[in-house]
């Protein structure tokens, strides 16, 4: 894991997951090492791994127990396989000269123990093995020794490739103003304020560093120039460019005269509050037919159906048939559908299904609604002249053959017994009886 490129950032919940443990420096070593495991899934590991790659090159970076932690984590993640990626990186510091011995006999001992999963050393926590005696009267192995002995345990090391290493600059840079020792700087803090340890300055600073999506290594521009393009053969295809003559399609009814679509606008805004003349309901049939598109223009949205079937059905039902491809239709089916039903409403509806195909399932609920509205009616005259005009609505639309009495044929008998009283109703009965 010590290529050149940018160490994959975490997530904010893995970035803080991930210096917590660093931090349990007096949690047993085997503790955190389940908890990694548990808070971190197998596929997410390289990545975390690579990050504590990264913080693992300067040896500033993490505390002495957070360092052993580390090392600890990429070595028991990848125990029970048969292949760890990080070998290399732990031999490296297991035959680092320049680290504190205890570190170094803390990773030969995970390097050289026959199981990992067993491993007295972790056992203990970070900082009780460093104020241990253990390392001190540990011999350490040279490299050739420990690479034998750690491949006769079953485990492969991998090879890495790096052939820019040498020319790479570590992104993380030592502030020269800070001390080497790392140690509590009083004169950096306020005055008046408590000095902040050296410690909360190091996890600060992790916490920033881990933030930023440039981790791990700046290398070197890989100059790569263009091939030089070879000599054209005799009888090779050469690249021909076309030119592109196209001619433009116009659109010439821009800036067109649209008085046609004011006057429009200016009916149906007063078909909305009363009945226009009969020469006025003239002059928009015309104009719509002339002009479908007319209807896009004329300031009608489905709130304003109920008002235009009222006082002019005839304008509604030309508007709508014009409508009945748009995308707004189903609104407009559904203010027709849940508005009270009326004269004007049933006869929209029933000139609509002679002019253009309408949907079943409106026509199955519009239908609906006008039996439950007859039976919710309280006055008796209102529910008999409702009752008159829904039979005479519903004989026209079977024998138009507009729907499928069979679909409805439960529910419009029903309608029919519990109001067998009128004769309208008796004589859709019949009907009724006579399709069966």
């Amino acid at each position: 894991m010590t290529s050149c490129a940018p160490v994959p950032t975490l997530r904010p919940e893995e970035r803080a997951d991930l210096l917590s443990l660093l931090a349990a420096a007096s949690r047993p070593l085997a503790d955190v090492v389940t908890d990694f495991l548990t808070r971190f899934p197998r596929e997410r590991r390289l990545r975390v791994g690579a990050t504590l790659c990264f913080l693992l090159e300067d040896k500033k970076m993490l505390h002495p127990t957070g360092r052993l932690i580390a090392f600890a984590i990429l070595h028991q993640s990848y125990s029970s396989q048969p292949a760890n990626p990080y070998v290399s990186l732990l031999l490296n510091a297991a035959c680092d000269e320049q680290s504190d011995k205890s570190e170094r006999a803390f990773i030969q001992l995970l390097l050289t123990s026959a199981s990992g999963n067993n491993n007295e050393v972790l056992k203990q926590s970070a900082v009780d093995y460093i104020n241990g005696s253990v390392s001190e009267s540990q011999a350490l192995l040279p490299r050739e020794q420990l690479e034998k002995q750690y491949c006769s345990n079953g485990v492969q090391s991998q090879p890495q490739v790096n052939s820019f290493r040498a020319a790479t600059v570590s992104c993380a840079i030592p502030d020269p103003d800070v001390p080497q020792s790392c140690a509590v700087s009083s004169e950096m803090s306020p005055p008046g304020s408590k000095p902040k340890s050296a410690s909360d300055d190091r996890d600060s600073a992790l916490a920033a560093l881990l933030q930023e999506k440039s981790l791990g290594k700046l290398g070197p521009q890989w100059i790569r120039p263009a091939p030089p393009r070879l000599p054209l053969l005799d009888g090779e295809l050469q690249w021909l460019n076309p030119d592109n003559n196209h001619e433009l399609l116009w659109d010439y009814s821009m800036c067109a005269d649209t008085s046609r679509g004011a006057a429009i606008r200016d009916l149906i805004a007063r078909a909305l509050k009363g009945p226009l003349a009969p020469a006025q309901q003239e002059q928009v049939i015309i104009e719509l037919a002339k002009d479908p598109k007319l209807v896009y223009h004329c300031g009608m949205t489905p709130p304003k159906l109920p008002e235009l079937v009222e006082h002019n059905p005839l304008i509604a039902v030309e508007v709508l048939s014009k409508l009945i491809h748009s995308p707004d239709i189903s609104g407009y089916f559904d203010v027709l559908v849940h508005m009270d039903m009326s004269l004007h409403s049933m006869e929209v509806v029933n000139r609509l299904t002679q002019a253009v195909e309408l949907p079943t399932a409106f026509v199955h609920e519009y239908i609906s609604n006008c039996i439950q509205s007859c039976q919710n009616i309280k006055d008796k005259y209102m529910q008999n002249r409702l009752v008159r005009l829904v039979c005479v609505f519903l004989q026209s639309l079977i024998r138009n053959k507009i729907i499928n009495v069979q679909d409805l044929f439960i529910e419009v008998q029903a309608f029919c017994i519990e109001f067998s009283r009128i004769r309208e109703a008796a004589g859709l009965f019949r009907l009724l009886k006579s399709l069966e």
